[in-house]
């Protein structure tokens, strides 16, 4: 990753934040920190409120770079639409490109190519939006209890819930087709949850989040103030297989620059891929600075850091990247992680 020492090396910088997503609230807090951090550090940057005003500007020559810290699709600009739109302008931006983006936003095609390398994920039935009650709740018995619904291209815990029993199936099922697109099923794991940030080539200590409640819901995630937060989540070999898990994780999907990589850890010691995310939370309550500060880093040179990965042209792992994930997946891990390796995906 490119080193700069001069913040006039960046030129004039759009900080894209908020958006029409279900996660417009969250990615106008983490663009605000975003923005006062780089601007503390000399760097001529600007917000900007979603897409259309941002290409609007970037058209009329008025940005050198863009840092996108909007969260989630459909305006959201975390599924390749944004990317795609940069590209084709020439215009450098912080994050995955394309594919990476778009691959990490779809839950169900981040599973499929995990499942493909022999990665752990956790078992998994993909629901059209349309699905039938009767299908629905084949698929739950398929999974078994207890179990998770949540929309298949959203963030942030939005309209996820942990299903026990079959008679709260229907009501999960209806928040899930709150948001746009299909919906995915899968095995509930149940143990720690820990999260890996990515930082170029880069992989920060990992986090034990222990939330007060259930589980680490928006509450958790973005309001509550009891959530504790244990880094690094694990000590010695454990930690380093974990961190080397996500970066093959994070490899395979085709993401880069930075990001995180959520993962559960059951009560046999065992590690399962949630989800990567490519545009992750800046606020006050958010992992990757909360890694980056153990790693010894604070917010404003992380902010800076990956404004730096703007810099890497391609937008996506080089060809150097590329053989090393190869290599590292040529002997995957084998397990019945979903339908997909017990002989064809659904």
């Amino acid at each position: 990753m490119k080193r700069i020492d001069d913040p006039r090396a960046f030129g004039r910088v759009a900080v894209v934040m908020g958006g029409r997503s279900a996660e417009r609230e969250v990615s106008l807090d983490s663009g605000r920190n975003v923005l006062a951090a780089l601007k503390a550090r000399g760097v001529d940057a600007h917000a900007i409120d979603g897409i259309p005003a941002l290409l609007d500007a970037v058209r009329a020559g008025h940005f050198a770079r863009v840092f996108n810290i909007l969260h989630g699709q459909h305006g959201g600009g975390e599924d390749g639409v944004l990317q795609g739109a940069l590209q084709s302008l020439g215009i450098p931006f912080t994050g995955s490109g394309v594919l990476g983006s778009a691959l990490s936003m779809d839950k169900v095609r981040s599973k499929y190519v995990w499942v493909a390398l022999g990665l752990p994920t956790p078992k998994f039935v993909p629901l059209r939006r349309g699905a039938e009650a009767s299908q629905v709740h084949a698929a739950a018995h398929e999974i078994g209890f207890p179990l998770i619904v949540k929309p298949a291209c959203e963030g942030s815990s939005v309209g996820v819930s942990r299903v026990f029993e079959e008679k709260d199936l229907d009501d999960a099922v209806e928040l899930a087709r709150r948001y746009p697109g299909d919906l995915l099923m899968e095995m509930l794991i149940e143990g720690d949850e820990l999260t890996v940030a990515i930082l170029g080539r880069e992989v920060l200590p990992s986090i034990h989040i222990v939330p007060k409640g259930a589980y680490y819901d928006y509450n958790a995630k973005y309001i509550a103030e009891d959530t504790q937060y244990l880094c690094p989540g694990l000590q010695g070999d454990a930690e380093s297989d974990l961190r080397a898990l996500a970066l093959r994780a994070f490899d395979a999907l085709g993401c880069s620059g930075w990001g995180r990589v959520d993962v559960m850890r059951d009560r046999s010691c065992r590690n399962w891929l949630l989800e990567a995310n490519t545009a992750p939370g800046m606020t006050s309550h958010s992992l990757v600075p909360k890694a980056a500060a153990h790693a010894g880093m604070d917010y404003g040179t992380l902010c800076w850091r990956v404004l730096e990965t703007s810099f890497d042209g391609d937008q996506g792992p080089g060809t150097r990247d590329q053989e090393h994930t190869l290599a590292d997946n040529r002997s995957p891990v084998p397990g019945p992680w979903s339908r997909a390796s017990e002989g064809g995906a659904p």
